[in-house]
């Protein structure tokens, strides 16, 4: 197993988030203290209907716990809400000595559904894809951005068995999470809608023109988007929020969880993805995007992500607000020589802004000053900002 970043506290009680796949019961599994744990799995359907037909049976485990067995791990726990009734009443009695671990996959049932989220009685982490700090030394930018970063992609070196895994994902996405679960009436409009996100990954959102593309409303678009969030698909990239000189866009962007996942949806595995070309900078730009945002999450999850558009479109790419320190400006150039040219836009608005420090991340090998913008290879420039000193030896 691939050692992951995240650091799950042993003596409390936790939620642990993560789109299918990201592999959340492996990283469990690998627990030192799993092999003395309890562990119920909710995606068989002997466990599911078990606990459906009598939840209180989590109750008769917990209290069954000895000294040396203190936890109960419950995979995919959304898919029986109800348990989380049980346990809040197991965590709050004193005469019950369990701790527990719950993962999902979706919070769109236990959100809509009133379930009971414990109410900070269990702490929150999240798992994303692999960071490529994870991967290390194996770790290849072209293949990230053809094939993503999820774990089983790195099981296979045949393009064909990746393109399959990847397509297969995307299918039991629209089963299992959608379909089964009647988030939704109609299949097939949902499943245009896919294919037509995907291919406005990272741009602004324009709901009209994605509802008239898809044949549905506006409402029914901002709906298919709140269950891609939900069941962790992606996230909204909300644009800057301050009282900027500028008039700046109110419309969010949309960044899929996975660069190999957004392919698939958008029907493109099949196609390289070519450096010099437009497809290349869009690709690069979001998978440095999602590879700040997964390090913070483990990091510095205090930062706030946003972007920068004014009405006459100048743009930057990532927008960091840091308690205490001053607000990053990020351009992302997929560039293996960045020019002054290049930084324009970057250099104005930072200027415009006053407290902020303006950084490019990008492909070029060195470091190097550009009037007040430091130009930094991507791998220095993320560990520096977004990971941590145990990571400086990636850099070599």
């Amino acid at each position: 197993m691939i050692p992951r970043i995240l650091q799950l506290p042993k003596d409390e009680s936790l939620f642990l988030f993560g789109p299918r796949g990201v592999g959340k019961t492996t990283y469990l599994k690998n627990l030192p203290f799993f092999e003395k744990s309890i562990y119920i799995n909710l995606l068989t359907s002997e466990n599911e209907n078990r606990f459906n037909r009598n939840p209180d049976e989590l109750a008769n485990i917990a209290n069954s716990l000895s000294s040396e067995n203190q936890h109960i791990i419950i995979d995919e726990v959304q898919k029986i809400p109800k348990l989380l009734d049980i346990v809040h009443n197991l965590i709050e009695s004193p005469e019950v000595n369990a701790h527990f671990i719950l993962t999902g996959s979706s919070v769109r049932k236990l959100k809509h559904g009133g379930a009971n989220l414990l109410a900070g009685r269990a702490f929150v982490y999240n798992l994303a894809p692999f960071a490529y700090t994870e991967i290390k030394s194996s770790f290849e930018l072209n293949q990230a951005l053809r094939w993503g970063m999820l774990p089983k992609i790195f099981d296979y070196e045949d393009k064909g068995k990746k393109q399959k895994y990847l397509e297969d994902y995307v299918n039991t996405y629209l089963k299992e999470e959608i379909w089964v679960e009647q988030f939704i009436r109609e299949l097939e409009p949902f499943r245009y809608f896919l294919q037509v996100s995907a291919q406005s990954n990272g741009k602004i959102i324009n709901f009209s023109n994605i509802a008239r593309d898809v044949g549905v409303n506006d409402t029914t678009v901002r709906k298919y988007y709140s269950i891609l969030e939900d069941t962790l698909l992606g996230c909204y990239l909300q644009p800057f929020q301050h009282s900027f000189r500028k008039r700046l866009s109110k419309s969010p962007k949309f960044f899929y969880f996975d660069p190999g996942v957004v392919r698939a949806l958008a029907g493109r595995l099949s196609v390289p993805v070519e450096e010099s070309t437009s497809a290349y900078g869009e690709a690069f730009e979001h998978f440095i995007i999602l590879q700040c945002q997964q390090l913070a999450q483990y990091y510095k999850s205090e930062y706030r992500f946003s972007f920068l558009k004014t009405k006459d479109d100048a743009e930057i790419d990532l927008v960091v607000e840091r308690p205490g320190k001053k607000t990053l400006f990020i351009e992302i150039k997929s560039s293996t020589d960045v020019r002054p040219e290049q930084l324009h836009t970057l250099k104005k608005l930072a200027r415009d802004f006053g407290a902020c420090e303006a950084i490019c991340f990008s492909r070029d090998p060195y470091p190097k000053q550009i009037d007040n913008i430091k130009v930094m290879p991507w791998k220095q420039g993320i560990v520096e900002y977004f990971g941590c000193a145990d990571d400086i030896h990636l850099l070599t």
